[in-house]
């Protein structure tokens, strides 16, 4: 079961997040890949050295409903990065990997769909990236209060809130899979 969306007075502040980076880069975070399972909104984000999050970035991040979707089954991960416009969808699938103690959360995306209003308008494949140059999230935290905080390979610094999974959704993506 989902926790309930956490009150942005729960969510960690750019200072928070920073020190808290420090301590992981030392220690790790402890994160496993169960940790990680859910939807994943995106909430705020941090140019790369910078401890104020981008207002302008944020609000149109989540004016398009931007989300990572991460599915568990053991250690495999798949990924869904998820953008929408109206009834216009954007998503790319991949799988991931945890690699490290820190962890980080490689990743790389195999396909490109368009959707609208769920139905299916264009399905691409894509090219893998070059081993040296796949995206990852240095994970720094997850919360029980329903947060995710990593840094992403260009050093912008993200924090998610966790969505419960609207069950009908996830039933067509595994259909569109399949």
């Amino acid at each position: 079961m989902a926790n309930p969306a956490p009150s942005s007075a729960e969510w960690p502040s750019g200072e928070t997040l920073l020190a808290l980076e420090q301590q992981v880069r030392r220690a790790g975070s402890g994160l496993v890949a169960s940790d990680l399972a859910g939807c994943w909104q995106l909430d705020q984000v941090w140019p790369k050295g910078s401890s104020r999050p981008a207002s302008f970035s944020g609000l149109l991040l989540r004016g398009l409903a931007a989300r990572l979707e991460i599915e568990v089954s053991g250690e495999a991960l798949r990924l869904s990065n998820v953008v929408n416009l109206g009834a216009l969808e954007l998503r790319f699938r991949g799988p991931g990997t945890l690699v490290g103690t820190r962890p980080l959360l490689q990743f790389w995306f195999e396909l490109l769909e368009l959707r609208l209003a769920g139905r299916l308008l264009l399905q691409r494949s894509l090219p893998a990236p070059p081993p040296r140059r796949l995206p990852f999230f240095a994970l720094i935290g997850r919360d029980p209060a329903g947060w995710l905080a990593a840094r992403g390979r260009g050093g912008g610094l993200a924090l998610w809130r966790l969505q419960p999974l609207d069950p009908s959704a996830s039933a067509a993506d595994h259909s569109a899979q399949g």
